[in-house]
């Protein structure tokens, strides 16, 4: 009997991890459209720009109005995520996305793609702040960074198959996206094939559980403490008396409760709005919304630059699954500061190599040689962001806040990310013109800096609870 034991204890703790792998999975189906939202504009950048004759300053604007709809939907969803539970609030971001797919394949113009951008991208906000949350809500201690890692693999593979329907659409349409396709031109299809997986997120929040921190919150305490067995397991009793002593006094966090210290914020809150705009400023989003429209700028025709656009998202994948491998063994605090260093490096390569096209009249290109560096650099930069910010940042904002006020402060530093997102986005159009080599040079700064940041401010979360960490960040927030 002795011996039968700690092997049922085994069995009944690797059952509870596949359970929560799998609830986990589900809802990081959220992230997978986020991803697929985000990127896959860039197949029909060019297409747009052509078919509605706008000037390259309202191609970024188009391309970048998803990024204010996103920092409203973060805004909005702490609050809608506390009203009305984890759940409902993936349910709503699905609609949005299902709307948006359907509204941006049949514009009218250029200013109501626009504005189907937005929809869509309130529902990419939603979805950036409840998947995390949740996800780190539901998920034992010693296996959370690995599963809140699933959230941002999931936006990897998300752009990585945006990117493959973007080409094989091209390819179905003669190599344009311009092209018709049926009744529609290519474009048009590429945008609209997100209904797809919408319609399964909307299907897939309808199988998980509620989160039980969530449960707790609102009073319903017997299905928070059957949550809690099928997830964690152990003396669920204690975990739920542990979540009311972190939930202290507070029913709904309000913005309001995110004020205090030397400068309006708490510091946790300022350090996790640090966090998410560093994560921006280094320019990975140019990659995954102009690469195909940045390698046709240097000389390569339409249907190699899709192919490279998604030989990009692979590298992006390989990485994430190098950082889901290494977060809860090494850190999240040395995985940033590994990939900040790589990414400083790389991008000042990219724009040195950059720096040798030759322009003739309004056309560039590289040569072979120059073309392989700026290749190898370019994806050297989605390597080391993939293996650290793109997972790493997702995990602390799930984890670094203390629970009264976690919902809010994620909505907050989310938003933040949004906002530096579209700064990023909108202005690279100019920027590429008036000078590609600088522009890289400026995200190769802003990656340097991030790693002083690093270095000075992020404390190590591994293999602490959420209510220990949030013990931690209320101690901070009194300094």
């Amino acid at each position: 009997m002795a011996t039968s034991d700690p092997a049922g204890a085994k069995s009944a703790g690797e059952l509870n991890i596949v359970h929560v792998t799998l609830i986990a999975s589900a809802a990081a189906m959220g992230g997978f459209l986020f991803g697929y939202d985000s990127s896959v504009i860039n197949g029909a950048v060019d297409a747009v720009q052509e078919h509605f004759q706008v000037t390259t300053a309202m191609t970024g604007f188009t391309v970048a109005a998803a990024l204010l709809g996103s920092a409203l939907g973060a805004g909005v969803a702490g609050t809608l995520a506390d009203r009305l539970g984890r759940i409902r609030a993936m349910q709503i971001a699905g609609v949005l996305f299902a709307i948006s797919a359907v509204g941006s394949a049949l514009p009218f113009s250029i200013f109501d793609l626009a504005a189907w951008r937005v929809v869509g991208g309130v529902a990419i906000g939603m979805a950036s702040v409840i998947a995390p949350t949740y996800i780190a809500e539901v998920s034992p201690p010693a296996y959370r960074g690995r599963l809140a890692s699933l959230q941002q693999l999931a936006i990897v593979l998300g752009i990585a198959l945006s990117q493959l329907v973007n080409y094989l659409v091209a390819a179905a349409a003669d190599g344009s996206a311009l092209n018709p396709l049926g009744p529609l031109q290519a474009w048009q299809w590429m945008l609209g094939v997100e209904m797809l997986p919408a319609l399964l997120y909307i299907t897939l929040t309808l199988t998980i559980p509620e989160s039980p921190r969530y449960l707790v919150r609102v009073g319903r305490d017997d299905k928070a403490r059957r949550v809690l067995s099928e997830v964690e397991g152990g003396d669920v009793e204690r975990r739920i008396s542990e979540i009311y002593q972190a939930l202290g006094s507070e029913v709904r966090p309000k913005l309001g409760d995110l004020k205090g210290g030397r400068f309006g914020l708490l510091p946790i809150v300022w350090i996790g709005m640090a966090l998410s705009a560093f994560q921006q400023l280094v320019g990975i989003n140019v990659v995954f919304y102009y690469s195909s429209s940045l390698w046709q700028s240097v000389g390569v025709d339409e249907g190699n630059s899709l192919l490279l656009s998604l030989f990009t998202s692979i590298v992006n994948i390989i990485g994430t699954f190098i950082a889901i491998g290494l977060v809860d063994r090494i850190g999240r605090k040395p995985l940033l500061l590994i990939g900040s260093a790589g990414m400083a490096v790389s991008l000042a390569v990219t724009g040195w190599a950059f720096s040798h096209a030759t322009v003739v009249g309004a056309s560039a290109s590289l040569s072979f040689a120059w073309g392989a560096v700026a290749l190898t650099s370019a994806s050297a930069f989605v390597m080391f962001f993939a293996l650290s910010w793109g997972v790493v940042t997702w995990v602390l904002l799930g984890e670094m806040f203390p629970l009264r006020i976690r919902a809010a402060a994620m909505a907050v530093a989310t938003a933040t990310q949004w906002i530096t997102n579209w700064l990023i986005t909108v202005t690279f159009p100019s920027l590429r013109d008036w000078n590609l080599t600088g522009t890289y040079m400026i995200y190769a700064v802003f990656a340097v800096l991030s790693f002083v940041f690093v270095w000075k401010f992020i404390s190590e979360t591994k293999g602490k609870t959420l209510e220990s960490m949030g013990q931690q960040g209320e101690e901070a927030t009194a300094q």
